[in-house]
């Protein structure tokens, strides 16, 4: 792993960011159709920058709805990805989940 490389559950389910989870995108999704969405959200990203420099409310809010469409067709938000009835983590802290003891091993390791 490299600094650049975000540290990632042992399940796949979440990257780790300052101590809290974030859903990963749908493994299951071909790679075709998940580059395209993430194009897309990098779009919407750089338009939201750009709306608040800009200081335009409306083309903030419609960029920041193009961010969550695409964000929930990679399956980071919305409904989960997995189908084994595991429950949402996303925007906990890793310390407070049943990936507690994993991540305090992890942070040990990583001194």
């Amino acid at each position: 792993m490299t600094s650049s490389t975000p540290l990632t559950t042992p399940d796949g389910r979440y990257i780790v960011v300052r101590g809290r989870l974030w859903r990963c995108t749908n493994p299951e999704l071909p790679e075709p159709e998940r580059q395209a969405w993430v194009e897309r959200l990098m779009r919407a990203r750089r338009d939201v920058a750009q709306a608040k420099r800009t200081q335009d409310p409306q083309a903030q809010r419609e960029a920041r709805d193009r961010v969550d469409e695409a964000k929930r067709a990679l399956g980071e938000r919305g409904p989960v990805w997995w189908t084994d009835g595991a429950p949402d983590y996303t925007r906990c802290m890793a310390r407070n989940t049943p990936y507690a003891a994993w991540y305090r091993e992890v942070e040990t390791a990583r001194g």
